[in-house]
């Protein structure tokens, strides 16, 4: 394992690599493909054409408004009659910091409601570290251990940074599922992981001054494995280690931090930094540009 003093050059390390990124909130998708979907808000809300971006209709709080794909635009049912707003996208943006919700659940930030090809696509415009409020009680027991925790907010946040626009394609940076990263929105938000996004706020793991994508899984049934083992390609940043989970059947691709071993990690005394630069080989810790992370 790595000691103090390794991990205090990792700390002077940290405030000096600093990256340039444009200010962007994660466009996260939530619901793609489907005719209609239901969309509620907290606090009223506008309804704004990207086109102008312009507010042309207030829909009201703690209602359910039905929204579908007609032809190549997006209509709204307003008192059992369906109106056809005439665009092919639109914003909901609730005022006064009110949530949204759609699937049972509330989100910060807002949405985007597209039509593409004759599908409902409902994105999720969040900022960074709202979005993480949200991925890592979703990815992560919030009753684990704090330092476990804190681990998994980095370790999430670098994937996320890494692997924005992976699927643009679809018109969203990433999926709210574990086949990117689980996402529950402020409706799995705790005050425990809270605390840990925001302590550890704007901090992600570099590998030759490039955010990693630092892959995840449940457990690694007592060894992670090389990249090449899952892609026939070797990454220098993940090797096999042991990963301290032996007790917990193999649960996903075994590929960096295995979840379980980091809790126990961390049981064992071992901080969050030191947790990282244990599966994550040679690497380093850098702080996000402050326009990503207000």
């Amino acid at each position: 394992m790595k000691s103090f003093r390794v991990l205090l050059f990792f700390l002077i390390l940290l405030s000096s690599v600093i990256f340039s990124q444009s200010a962007q909130a994660m466009k996260i998708g939530l619901v793609d493909g489907v005719d209609e979907v239901k969309i509620g808000v907290s606090k009223k809300a506008n309804l704004i054409s990207p086109l102008h971006n312009k507010s042309f209709y207030e829909i009201a709080a703690m209602k359910a408004y039905a929204f579908k794909a007609s032809g190549n635009t997006v209509s709204i049912n307003l008192n059992d009659q369906w109106f056809n707003l005439n665009i092919r996208r639109l914003v909901i943006k609730p005022q006064d910091s009110g949530f949204i919700s759609t699937k049972r659940r509330w989100y910060r930030g807002e949405f985007i409601v597209e039509n593409r090809n004759g599908r409902l696509v409902v994105v999720n415009n969040v900022p960074l570290e709202e979005y993480m409020l949200g991925v890592v009680p979703s990815e992560m027991p919030s009753k684990w251990n704090y330092e476990a925790l804190k681990a998994q907010a980095i370790a999430a946040r670098s994937y996320a940074i890494a692997n924005r626009g992976k699927r643009a394609s679809h018109g969203y940076d990433l999926k709210d599922t574990p086949e990117d990263q689980a996402y529950g929105g402020a409706s799995a938000e705790t005050a425990n992981t809270n605390r840990a996004v925001m302590e550890t706020k704007g901090i992600v793991i570099t590998y030759n001054q490039k955010v990693i994508p630092a892959y995840y899984s449940a457990s690694a049934g007592g060894h992670t494995v090389n990249a090449g083992a899952v892609w026939n390609k070797d990454l220098p940043y993940l090797k096999s280690v042991p990963s301290f989970d032996d007790n917990v059947k193999k649960n996903g691709h075994g590929l960096g931090m295995s979840q379980h071993g980091a809790n126990n990690l961390a049981q064992q005394g071992y901080n969050a930094y030191q947790i990282l630069t244990y599966y994550y080989n040679n690497v380093k810790f850098g702080r996000l540009d402050p326009a990503w992370v207000l």
